[in-house]
């Protein structure tokens, strides 16, 4: 009895408190697959995100950080615009008064080499496509004031802008700002437009490129799309205000018969 009651006491001493393996495999062992699992979910997730956000910037709305004050009090630097690229997909072109974003390569700027390597200019491109980085130098945004055929002209003998012979009120202009310092009288060709910035005084547009190749018209295909919301900040959340300044002009061909 004595020898029995010896081996079950060592039985007993060798076995661990009740739990406590139970406890150690739940604790120590599968925790580090569940935590991998969850890790690669979230990995997962999060660039689904965003291969998605950037779908839907490249093909529908973009966001794009507003770089310089050329259309104020319109846009102020700083300022996430929407850009409606879908505005000008379905046979629609940009009209009088809309505010656009455009490629100006070959029109505002030459087309040259980028310094960056391509991998950075990748990840610049992807920052600026969801509004957290500066656009490309190559993108700006304007305002139509001309499209093809117009003839456009500053300024009336009241300095106003003229379009197809009718004199534009131009209430968006900057305050204290006149309609261009510059003289001009052009006629937009086919398939182009002309455009200004809001703050003609601090705004480089169609009208430094006067007698350069282009003459600051720029190509309808080269407009990415049209400025329909402001995103941020958000005390300036909503559509933008559109303008009916350009209403009641001429088609272009009355003018020009």
């Amino acid at each position: 009895m004595d020898t029995e009651a010896q081996h079950m006491e060592r039985d007993r001493s060798s076995c661990p408190p009740d739990g406590a393996e139970e406890g150690s495999r739940s604790t120590h062992v599968p925790d580090r697959p569940a935590a991998s699992l969850s890790w690669g979910r979230t990995v997962f997730l999060g660039m689904l995100c965003t291969v998605a956000l950037l779908l839907f910037s490249t093909f529908v709305l973009q966001p794009f950080l507003i770089p310089s004050g050329s259309m104020q009090p319109t846009l102020k630097v700083g300022d996430r615009v929407l850009v409606n690229k879908l505005a000008y997909r379905f046979g629609s072109e940009p009209g009088r008064g809309d505010v656009v974003v455009f490629d100006g390569t070959g029109s505002f700027i030459q087309e040259t080499e980028s310094d960056e390597d391509g991998f950075g200019a990748l990840l610049r491109g992807a920052a600026a496509s969801l509004g957290l980085a500066e656009p490309a130098g190559s993108d700006f945004v304007k305002r139509v004031v001309g499209v093809g055929g117009d003839r456009v002209v500053c300024c009336d003998k009241r300095g106003r802008l003229e379009v197809n012979g009718t004199s534009v009120d131009e209430p968006y202009l900057h305050p204290g700002d006149r309609p261009s310092d510059v003289a001009f009288d052009i006629v937009v060709p086919d398939g182009k437009l002309w455009v200004l910035g809001d703050h003609r005084s601090n705004s480089r547009d169609s009208r430094d490129h006067l007698g350069q190749p282009g003459g600051g018209m720029v190509p309808v295909e080269r407009v990415i799309g049209r400025v329909d919301w402001l995103g941020w900040p958000l005390g300036r959340l909503g559509s933008l205000e559109g303008t009916d300044a350009f209403t009641g002009i001429r088609p272009s061909d009355a003018d020009h018969g």
